[in-house]
């Protein structure tokens, strides 16, 4: 078997829908091929039935069926043959914890994006950057406490910007951009040197207005985690 058969992508998503046909779309680019078989096989769960992630996390709601419902996806994607996974939503790695005390053979085969992102951002000797995401993503200080530990400033939206975040990340799960949606990202992002796009809605976003974007570096969790198996397979 050659590097490229060992390799299998698993991807749950559906977290939105619209983030996972971009996640896709990386995966063509990050993974070039002349003929389709030189790519590596990616199985992806659009499960977008899922309990939200975000009012699981603050408001402690339906987090039972959410845990089950993401086990049943991941140990679904790992019977396919999957043995790499990525979980295509920042917010729903708060609950890896829980599911890897119900399937603990799962927490192997798991490419956390935070985890990632915050070496990369630190291998790219980052001192301070901004995280836009999830009002959970923020609250839960998931990637913060991470990047601290590493002497990493992390800066976040204010408490009176999350409605504003929110509106952000609808507009790409509706697919409905209006001229209010393009002033409000830029004006948010174009503070700062360096961001985290920290809600796999906001890379789309991103590619949107790129042109008008002034930041130094950035960084898109599921973009690095594909382009990090790329290195340990392919490269």
């Amino acid at each position: 078997m050659n590097k490229m058969e060992k390799l299998v992508i698993g991807v749950l998503g559906g977290m939105g829908t619209y983030a996972t046909i971009n996640m896709f779309k990386q995966y063509a680019r990050v993974f070039p091929a002349i003929k389709e078989w030189e790519r590596p096989r990616i199985v992806i769960d659009n499960r977008c039935t899922m309990p939200s992630r975000v009012r699981a996390y603050l408001y402690h709601e339906k987090v039972a069926e959410l845990i089950d419902e993401m086990s049943e996806s991941m140990k679904y994607l790992v019977d396919t043959g999957c043995n790499k996974i990525i979980l295509a939503c920042n917010t729903s790695h708060l609950f890896l914890p829980k599911i890897y005390e119900k399937v603990p053979e799962l927490q192997d085969k798991i490419v956390n994006i935070i985890d990632v992102t915050v070496n990369k951002i630190e291998n790219d000797n980052v001192k301070e950057i901004f995280l836009i995401g999830s009002e959970g993503t923020i609250d839960s200080r998931i990637y913060q406490d991470a990047l601290e530990k590493k002497g990493i400033k992390c800066l976040v939206p204010t408490k009176e910007e999350y409605g504003m975040v929110r509106e952000l990340i609808e507009a790409v799960k509706q697919d409905n951009y209006t001229d209010n949606t393009e002033k409000e990202f830029l004006r948010l992002i174009n503070r700062f040197d360096n961001i985290i796009l920290g809600c796999t809605e906001m890379p789309i976003l991103y590619e949107k207005y790129q042109d008008k974007i002034n930041n130094k570096g950035v960084y898109d969790p599921c973009l690095l985690s594909l382009k990090k198996m790329k290195e340990e397979y392919y490269d």
